[in-house]
């Protein structure tokens, strides 16, 4: 099913289960509700893994799909164009970018100086309702694992971070993070299939856990730097094999 519509757009409709927005209303606008329901919408699919990298994005389909008049498609490719999402060819038309591995690893570096800025300011000022929640989240980590549940941990393992950066308050940070980890989501994807990847990973978030409940910034930003290092190692061993 398609994911809620982000609140501020108006004009939705429902269309077997799925909401889209009225050709209608885009039009009414000027095109701006269709171009940014559809960037949201693919941007999405795409951080979910249910665009592949590579994956051809043809305006028409688009259109029709979204009820939403093939200008604010354009528009909204565009958009996510200038993102690194997705990547323009000449008289080909549109298809999701594939990152290089090369360029995963530069991702991923930058990821984690400000991930590891994020776990230190949410450790400075969490609140005992947030250290309730981190807490539960490390305790479902560890259940999956144990239970060989990995589909369950990879979305877990992402709520953490999530989690994190919402403690920390740092919304520049979180905006850049998120546009970083939709950029790498197929080699993230390969990260949460190699063996034993889970029981490794677990062990690692188990310590930022830890180090954000214990209110210790210095902790929290040495422990997700050594997660993410730990990322980047396996990376930069997958491309010398």
């Amino acid at each position: 099913m398609r994911p809620e519509p982000i609140s501020r757009h108006t004009g939705l409709t429902q269309h077997d289960g799925r909401t889209t927005i009225s050709g209608k209303k885009a039009l009414e606008r000027g095109g701006m509700a269709g171009q940014e329901y559809v960037r949201d919408a693919v941007r999405e699919d795409i951080a979910s893994g249910r665009l592949a990298p590579g994956q051809r994005l043809v305006e028409a389909d688009l259109a029709e799909q979204y009820s939403v008049v093939r200008s604010g498609v354009r528009a909204a490719l565009l958009d996510l164009s200038a993102e690194g999402l997705v990547e323009r060819i000449p008289q080909r038309g549109s298809r999701v970018r594939t990152l290089s591995l090369e360029e995963a690893i530069e991702v991923t570096e930058a990821r984690m100086v400000l991930e590891s800025l994020c776990a230190a300011k949410a450790a400075a000022r969490i609140t005992d309702e947030g250290l309730v929640e981190l807490t539960a989240l490390g305790d479902r980590m560890t259940r999956a694992v144990a239970e060989g549940d990995d589909l369950e941990y990879a979305e877990l393992d992402d709520a953490l971070h999530r989690l994190i950066r919402e403690l920390s308050g740092q919304q520049t940070a979180t905006t850049i993070i998120e546009r970083l980890r939709v950029l790498n989501i197929r080699h993230h994807f390969r990260m949460t299939r190699l063996p034993r990847r889970p029981q490794t990973s677990l062990e690692a978030h188990l310590r930022i856990v830890k180090a954000v409940a214990d209110r210790n910034p210095e902790a929290a930003s040495a422990a997700m730097t050594e997660h993410l290092s730990d990322v980047i190692d396996h990376l930069t061993a997958a491309r010398r094999v």
